[in-house]
């Protein structure tokens, strides 16, 4: 997004004690009793993984794959045997008695059709040793390792397989599906718009952050004022049917402060067991912490990551652009953060883990252009579960001036990246992929986010049936940028692979 509006404040300097950082993968594969009917087959895979471990607490996704026919809600159960307990979990509902673990699903994934898959991920605490559980039961029967057909409703409770002995094989399943070359999508209408109070007259609402945690969707957006004026807003609901009459909190009216403060980006960071929220305010890159995502007075004052202020490769190449849209992500020994210039380049800078948020430096060109539109601003950076990829897009303006998407695939968080749909005229989000209910409300699909699976510093996706919550506006607006009328809808991929 673009601004007019500077500002300035001084670094914080914080202490961070050392990560230890692990990754262990364990599978199963269960018969799901809950899903069984006249003439269906049932069956599942679960993959266990530590995605990363620290003294005293510890990252992982569950990877459950459906193998038999579709079922509607499902219950995953397990036992931790070593005190591990559960702090936060996503992408489902959680209940811990002791070491026995129940994960519900959550509103929106209950529906698991042949071969999808479901993450749910969590962060926990543990205390001497960090060991994988030994069997799953997913909707009530025992990990069998195979599908099994039924050809009649039993007319007695059916007898369950004894699970396996010994540790199941540490071996990733495949994935149900990947990322396609090509993207279609579905969006709603309007979700979110602008709300006043007495104190804001609110015009636009737009470049959204969102995860989902502990059963509601918490969205941290920006606001224009009708004089161009920015600021961010709070919101959180439980359903996207609700989105429209949730409550607005104003961030300016809490330690963040009033003044320029733009482009939100939300997650929790583990080994520190804080919410981050990440902005812009100008001259600098800040952020702000918070204990509760959903207590909008307790994050903290601004801070800024770069005591030197804009890095000199970004003031050599910066032209008459703007420093805009800063983007983190980590993985088991770095967080890098992106962001743009409105003139044709990405930048990526570096610190440790354990250092984090202090120690931004290392700053490179990760991607350039020779023209600007083609790359513009709000990249956003992903980790896609099954696999080591990472999934990069840019916001490009195209002809007619018309927002849309590119994207990129790498290996790493630094790269290389090669392009997957790159193009206006085969993008990976714009007019020409998407549909609409009746006339189209926008033809821009600008600044957003995807509904991650997770809610923590490793950015991870599902590549199976994306959402995008994006920002768009009437095709008929003609205001200056900072008056133009964003509203936020929602994207949901229609060609997905799994």
């Amino acid at each position: 997004m673009r601004f007019t509006h500077r500002s300035s404040s001084s670094p914080s300097h914080l202490r961070r004690g050392a990560i230890a950082t692990i990754a262990l993968v364990v599978v199963a594969t269960a018969a799901v009793a809950g899903a069984a009917r006249a003439g269906t087959a049932a069956g599942c895979r679960v993959a266990y993984t530590v995605t990363s471990q620290w003294s005293g607490g510890f990252g992982a996704n569950i990877a459950i794959t459906n193998l038999g026919d579709s079922i509607s809600g499902w219950t995953l159960r397990f036992t931790f045997t070593s005190g591990q307990t559960i702090t936060h979990l996503w992408n489902g509902n959680v209940s811990q008695s002791g070491g026995n673990v129940t994960i519900t699903n959550a509103p929106y994934n209950g529906e698991l059709a042949t071969d999808a898959t479901v993450t749910p991920g969590f962060n926990g605490t543990w205390n001497g040793s960090n060991p994988a559980p030994a069997s799953f039961t997913l909707n009530g029967t025992p990990c069998t390792g195979a599908v099994v057909p039924t050809v009649a409703p039993p007319t007695t409770t059916p007898p369950t397989t004894t699970p396996p002995t010994s540790t199941p094989p540490t071996t990733t399943p495949p994935p149900g599906g990947g990322l396609p070359n090509s993207f279609r999508w579905s969006s709603s209408g309007v979700l979110i718009g602008p709300k006043s109070d007495a104190s804001h007259n609110i015009r636009a609402v737009k470049d959204p952050s969102v995860v989902y945690h502990n059963g509601r969707w918490h969205v941290i957006a920006t606001t224009t004022n009708q004089s161009g004026s920015y600021s961010m807003v709070y919101l959180n609901f439980t359903d996207w049917s609700q989105a429209a009459a949730a409550q607005h909190h104003f961030l300016d009216t809490t330690a963040i402060g009033a003044g320029y403060k733009a482009a939100p980006h939300v997650f929790y960071f583990a080994p520190q067991r804080l919410w981050y929220l990440v902005y812009q305010v100008g001259d600098n890159a800040a952020y702000s912490t918070n204990t509760d995502i959903s207590n909008p007075r307790g994050w903290t004052a601004p801070r800024r990551f770069y005591a030197g202020g804009m890095p000199q490769i970004i003031r050599d190449n910066i032209g008459n652009g703007h420093w805009v849209d800063f983007w983190v992500i980590c993985d088991s020994v770095k967080c890098h953060l992106f962001s743009s210039d409105d003139n044709g380049h990405l930048y990526r800078s570096e610190t440790s883990l354990a250092q984090f948020p202090n120690g931004m430096s290392n700053t490179v060109i990760a991607m350039r252009d020779a023209a600007r539109y083609p790359l513009w601003e709000a990249a956003n950076v992903y980790r896609v579960s099954g696999g080591n990829q990472y999934l990069l897009i840019v916001e490009a303006i195209g002809a007619a001036g018309v927002r849309y998407f590119r994207s990129w695939t790498a290996p790493a968080i630094t790269g290389p990246w090669s392009a997957l749909a790159d193009t206006q005229a085969n993008p990976f989000a714009g007019v020409s992929n998407t549909t609409f209910a009746g006339t189209a409300w926008t033809k821009d699909i600008s600044h957003g986010e995807m509904v991650r699976a997770g809610v923590d510093q490793t950015m991870l996706i599902s590549p199976c049936n994306i959402r995008y919550l994006y920002q768009g506006k009437d095709p008929a607006a003609t205001d200056s940028y900072n008056l133009l009328p964003w509203r936020l809808g929602l994207l949901t991929q229609t060609n997905s692979t799994c």
